[in-house]
């Protein structure tokens, strides 16, 4: 295990992935800090109003497809040429191939959100000029952001490995992200694997929406990464090599 997530990592060195990993958050910092200073009438100058700006472009339109960049990217050089007949004959079991790249999704995934809180951070000071610093709080969601996150993880790792294009998951990640809003705004995030980083996150909200009801949205976390680890080991158990 720990030799296939080495090998994960080694693809990520001089790759292309960072520079998204460093623009679309920022693109995201500098839209949701815009449109705070543009609505200064209404909101006030604190850190809650700005979160709910930064986090109504970065939690519907850019964590998903993110993280759906970062799996894309990892099963990239297995749907090339003859690579999955090489992955598929490796002397390890084929769901630790699924479960390495899972790991290192999931590392990029915390490094994204320690990127956002510093990007929210810098903005808020520099220039939304808003005094004293975030409430703890926002700590919490950012870290159940990441944990509804690792649920977008294990399913874009699913379709990116049963899908040999690398836009068209990108693209159901982008849709199930805006989706994710519409069953939030319904009541019924718990219901969506796409709407879990949003109700971690408290996306667009100054009050926790999770408050009270941590176990349910653990437990719905827990619920959809074991489907989309077990339909993983079921795909890779009876798969064969690809002629």
């Amino acid at each position: 295990m720990l030799r296939c997530i080495r090998a994960e990592n080694r693809k990520l060195r001089r790759s292309a992935i960072w520079l998204v990993f460093l623009i679309l958050p920022l693109l995201s910092a500098i839209y949701g800090t815009f449109n705070f200073i543009q609505n200064l009438g209404i909101l006030k100058r604190e850190w809650y109003y700005l979160w709910t700006q930064h986090t109504l472009f970065y939690a519907t339109f850019f964590f998903a497809p993110l993280i759906a960049v970062y799996a894309a990217y990892l099963w990239r050089l297995e749907h090339l040429g003859h690579n999955w007949n090489l992955i598929m004959t490796a002397p390890v079991p084929p769901f630790q191939l699924y479960f390495a790249k899972f790991v290192v999704v999931a590392k990029m995934t915390l490094l994204t959100q320690g990127w956002v809180f510093a990007l929210f951070l810098i903005c808020g000071k520099l220039w939304a000029h808003i005094p004293g610093w975030p409430p703890v709080a926002i700590l919490l969601w950012m870290l159940r952001g990441f944990v509804g996150g690792l649920v977008i993880a294990a399913l874009q790792l699913l379709l990116s490995m049963v899908i040999r294009s690398f836009a068209v998951p990108v693209l159901i990640a982008l849709g199930g992200g805006i989706g994710g809003m519409l069953f939030v705004s319904k009541g019924m995030g718990l219901c969506w694997p796409y709407a879990l980083m949003i109700l971690g996150m408290n996306a667009n909200k100054t009050e926790d929406m999770v408050a009270g009801g941590m176990i349910p949205f653990f437990a719905s976390c827990c619920m959809f990464s074991a489907v989309f680890f077990g339909a993983a080991n079921r795909i890779l158990t009876k798969n064969d090599v690809r002629t």
